[in-house]
């Protein structure tokens, strides 16, 4: 009984994780961003980064979202994990 009750969520938020994978995709290419131009900036943010703090990459999230109320403006909006301060020499 219980797992027929998760099944029923489970479908509606796989609804939810496919209409914000299509919102995604469509503002990228708002955006004009060639493929792969996001992951690229990920990287080169990572390694900027990581000279002065060590990051959990496992959970870093880098994103392009829609910003203020007008579709044409987007924003990078980055949650980067610190676990803590790089020593510089």
């Amino acid at each position: 009984m219980l797992g027929i009750i998760t099944n029923l969520f489970k479908k509606e938020n796989s609804k939810e994780d496919a209409k914000n994978r299509l919102k995604l995709v469509l503002i990228q290419d708002r955006a004009m961003l060639p493929s792969g131009v996001l992951e690229n900036m990920k990287d080169d943010i990572l390694k900027v980064l990581s000279k002065y703090v060590e990051i959990e990459k496992s959970k870093l999230n880098i994103e392009i979202c829609p910003y203020d109320e007008d579709p044409r403006k987007i924003a990078l909006v980055a949650n980067i994990p610190i676990l803590k301060a790089s020593r510089r020499k």
